[in-house]
């Protein structure tokens, strides 16, 4: 709101942050439990909701004593941190009741009261307590598009901003569903620390559901690879399920996280009685859980969602405070993702296949079908390249008088959904990338950077590498410079050699998640001068394998 003052982070803030990273890092840390419910119990009259019954939000501002009281209820547990009052502080949630203007009011609030509460524990013993601010889903779906992914990412930024300003020690985006929309809250939360010049731990908690999968169908995995090259601090679970089933998804991730990992399960599978849902599991469960969640994968966070209560935490506090989290020895999977599935840039017996059919340059049945809006056959197009055994897919609708970026948002809003394939986004031009990336909520590839026109700030590189950092994208990237398209193996390597020291020196991407092609002339042309073009690829690839192991490589045929 114009009205409020612009939001600040203040020195203590940037010390506590920096406390919670250090003790995340040698010791479990424990959260708080369910909010919800607390606050529900207390019976707040309608005049508390100021008529907007349910939003729970509100009471920050005028009920901040009932929000302090449960605050108090976990500090007084034993708990290091509490979350706080925010989690339908968003756009989507906020809509619903007619105050989306107020997203950034109610999240600094919200971060105020929790912020008083610690700093009173804090003062009260010397033990420093901390405030997570939530960050929650919201009740609209991108990927299915419920709503546009700009608008949800610019309120989530307010959501940040406020949660900041407020005194939050740290973010967490909690209850995600959508991958699109967790990305949308992310790169949200990040241009929020990027404009108040804070410094705190981002954390990503997802929900996976009994199915197996979160809501729209994906896979841990699918939010692994998408989800941790935004640069994230900390992934983790959350909700919907009890410990039990989330024991193989938290598994996968102790096996493959490079960052630090949370759980915060619901008390159980809930129970639906006369009375409404009950969560079975008892405090000594749950705190059985964590304690084998903390030994077996290594967790640095702990804590509790719907059903847990102080008396859960306590005994979750009790068990697992002298405990260190185990070392991991992760084993990454670099690789792209769709929606569902993540799909390994190294495959086990097969070379890794980016079907081209989709390609509007490449494929006259393709365009055909875009020209003439049959995006049913665009999209028929993706799946029979899937069923002939295709890894990703390659998305080109660059054609010369058309609109470029609604074709995009058309054709990769579509395979979003109906491709299980990660898709490769394939244009000249920045802004149908961007279009692209903004519908899928999987991680894509970019084809392609090179130097043709330099690598000044300004430059197409410094724009579309702009867009995979903040994206998370992997990149493709081509052996030509200044001068042209590297013809010898030499020159190849050299260009190879400063694109990578470029992409991770100057814009931490890493090795893993570049791919290059050493690209090559037509070699069947009987031309003289081409004959051992082809030589001369194959010769910068081994080179190039040979000095930079973890870089990938591709290399395009028609």
């Amino acid at each position: 709101m114009a009205s409020l003052p612009t939001p600040s982070v203040s020195a203590d803030s940037r010390s506590r942050a920096a406390a919670l990273r250090e003790a995340l890092a040698r010791r479990v840390v424990v959260a708080d439990g369910a909010m919800g419910t607390m606050l529900q119990a207390q019976d707040p009259t309608l005049e508390d909701f100021q008529n907007l019954e349910g939003c729970n939000e509100i009471l920050s501002l005028t009920r901040p004593d009932i929000v302090a009281s449960v605050h108090r209820e976990y500090f007084a547990a034993g708990v290091d941190c509490v979350e706080t009052n925010t989690f339908g502080a968003n756009h989507a949630a906020l809509a619903e009741y007619d105050i989306a203007h107020r997203v950034l009011e109610l999240s600094e609030a919200g971060a105020r009261v929790a912020r008083e509460v610690a700093d009173e524990f804090t003062a009260a013993d010397g033990r420093q307590r901390w405030v997570l601010g939530s960050i929650g889903p919201g009740t609209k779906l991108p990927t299915l598009g419920h709503a546009p992914y700009t608008v949800l990412r610019d309120a989530y930024q307010q959501n940040a901003e406020g949660l900041l300003a407020g005194g939050a020690d740290a973010l967490i985006v909690e209850t995600t569903q959508d991958l699109l929309q967790t990305k949308a809250s992310v790169i949200g939360a990040r241009k929020a620390l990027d404009a108040l010049g804070a410094d705190v731990p981002l954390i990503v908690s997802v929900t996976v559901e009994t199915t197996g999968t979160m809501l729209l169908g994906s896979e841990i995995g699918a939010a692994l690879t998408a989800l941790e090259p935004l640069g994230i601090d900390m992934i983790g679970l959350n909700c919907a399920t009890g410990p039990a089933e989330m024991s193989e998804h938290l598994r996968y991730l102790a096996r493959h996280a490079r960052i630090p990992l949370s759980v915060m399960p619901n008390a159980g599978l809930p129970v639906l009685t006369s009375d409404g849902a009950h969560y079975p599991l008892s405090p000594a469960e749950l705190a059985d859980a964590q304690e084998t969640f903390v030994r077996e994968y290594g967790l640095s966070l702990v804590g509790g969602c719907c059903g847990t209560t102080p008396e859960h935490l306590r005994q979750v506090v009790e068990r697992v405070r002298d405990l260190t989290p185990t070392p991991r020895d992760p084993r990454p999977e670099p690789g792209a993702a769709s929606l569902y599935q993540t799909v390994p840039f190294r495959q086990d017996t097969s070379y890794l296949a980016i079907g081209e059919r989709t390609n509007a340059n490449g494929s006259k049945k393709f365009r055909e079908a875009m020209l003439e809006g049959r995006w049913d056959d665009c999209v028929e197009m993706a799946r029979d390249q899937i069923r002939e055994g295709a890894h990703m897919l390659d998305l080109c609708v660059d054609y010369v008088g058309r609109d470029g970026v609604a074709d995009m948002e058309e054709l990769a809003g579509r395979f979003a959904t109906a491709s299980t394939l990660p898709i490769v986004l394939d244009s000249t031009e920045v802004e149908v990338i961007r279009a692209g990336l903004e519908k899928l909520g999987g991680r894509a590839v970019i084809n392609s950077v090179n130097y043709e026109d330099g690598d000044g700030p300004e430059s197409r590189f410094a724009k579309v590498t702009r867009l995979a950092q903040e994206h998370g994208a992997a990149l493709i990237a081509l052996t030509i410079d200044e001068e042209g398209q590297a013809r010898t193996v030499e020159k190849k390597v050299e260009i190879a050699q400063r694109i990578i020291a470029d992409l991770t020196g100057n814009w931490g991407i890493l090795e893993s998640d570049i791919l290059i092609d050493t690209l090559t002339f037509t070699i069947c042309t009987g031309q003289e001068e081409s004959r051992k073009d082809g030589i001369a690829t194959i010769e910068a690839i081994r080179e190039l394998k040979r000095r930079h192991p973890d870089v990938q490589t591709t290399l395009g045929l028609s």
